[in-house]
């Protein structure tokens, strides 16, 4: 009989009830809200339902003995399933796959036909060196302060592709910062947009962009990474996958390669991305005080991004003669959440005039976004790796 009690209780320490805590609780209810919002609310499913889950696998409370060792299954226990997968996320390799799935589903069309646009992208960085310097002056180390800032630019694999260089150790609270912004995009973006207008710039007509060739497809990608390596050769691993996928798609002669990382490739790197970032979010690691003024710094960083979208815009109308004006509703999408922002754009657009489609003109600055977070990421990663 005391031999059935002592197994009972052997069997009983290994248990997740055994070991778990309140803060295993937490996390595994805000798992919880995640998966909520993404069936329920439909905000980015495909981020937030696998990132969710991740925050519940992560969480689940696993056994260690007095030496700190474990059952070898958990993400951060060296050799487990889990821990090999997030090795995508700690060493950067997942953010350029996803890239090169990015720029094979990009149409570049809207920015060049419309270069001008580019400008309100590059003014949407601004919220990732503001967040850098208010991070300075709440005591992060420059390294750690250029690794939250990047949050502003609401891309993830960007976040995490420059976290895993600058401050791996804040990976799990900055990757989870960027996507959740990136899911919450309608939401922030909508009342700044309608703050920073008037009704009348809401109703701003802009010039249906002209016709782009073929050929200018084709050069597009080529010139622009060329020029932006140059400039920034630190952003190579994204800006090379980047135009390296829009290339595949353009071309017309590899229309099977453009398929496949556009579609099946993303989808199974976005899924292990989300499931392990979520993963990483362990109680013990994950709530703390530094997490809290991450996820503050982030919002922070998103709102001055959007901002200055949408000022940029007000103020390059200044310049623009009548029949050429833009409609700084476009402004909020110098993010790169592609395709959302832009989304946001052509709502709030229509809820001013039903017949004003806005989508086409934001996807100019959307897609400049993407080019502008990589190369800032690339700006930080030279200054501070």
């Amino acid at each position: 009989m005391d031999k059935v009690i002592e197994s009972l209780q052997q069997f009983w320490q290994f248990t997740g009830f055994a070991n778990c805590t309140w803060q295993h609780l937490v996390m595994i209810a805000i798992g919880l809200v995640f998966i909520t919002l993404g069936i329920v609310k439909k905000w980015e499913p495909l981020l937030l339902v696998p990132i969710g889950f991740g925050m519940i696998v992560g969480n689940i409370p696993l056994f260690f003995d007095a030496s700190g060792v474990g059952l070898k299954v958990g993400i951060y226990e060296e050799g487990s399933v889990l821990n090999i997968l997030y090795q995508g996320v700690r060493q950067g390799w997942y953010p350029p796959l996803i890239f090169l799935g990015i720029g094979a589903m990009t149409d570049f069309s809207a920015l060049i036909s419309q270069p001008r646009l580019i400008l309100i992208g590059a003014a949407a960085q601004i919220g990732i060196f503001g967040a850098y310097l208010l991070s300075l002056t709440m005591g992060f180390l420059p390294n750690e302060a250029g690794a939250i800032g990047i949050i502003g630019g609401a891309d993830g694999p960007t976040a995490i592709f420059l976290s895993s260089k600058l401050a791996p150790e804040l990976m799990g609270a900055i990757a989870v910062s960027a996507y959740s912004y990136m899911a919450l995009v309608p939401v922030i973006q909508k009342p700044i947009m309608l703050l920073l207008t008037t009704k009348k710039e809401r109703l701003i007509r802009m010039k249906k962009p002209r016709e782009v060739s073929q050929k200018e497809k084709i050069i597009f990608p080529i010139v622009g990474f060329i020029c932006t390596a140059f400039i920034v050769p630190s952003g190579l691993p994204l800006l090379g996958m980047l135009f390296f996928g829009n290339l595949l798609k353009e071309s017309g002669v590899t229309k099977r390669l453009a398929v496949t990382v556009g579609g099946p490739l993303i989808d199974v790197v976005t899924t292990l991305i989300g499931l392990t970032v979520g993963a990483s979010t362990q109680a013990d690691v994950f709530i703390s005080a530094q997490s809290v003024k991450i996820f503050l710094l982030g919002l922070v960083s998103f709102v001055i991004a959007t901002t200055f979208g949408v000022l940029f815009a007000k103020f390059m109308n200044l310049f623009c003669k009548e029949g050429h004006k833009i409609n700084p509703l476009i402004g909020n999408a110098g993010v790169s959440a592609v395709p959302d922002s832009a989304r946001v754009s052509e709502v709030v657009g229509l809820e001013a005039d039903p017949s004003n489609h806005l989508l086409m003109h934001a996807m100019a600055p959307n897609v400049a976004g993407v080019i502008g977070s990589a190369v800032a990421a690339g700006i930080l990663l030279g200054f501070l790796g």
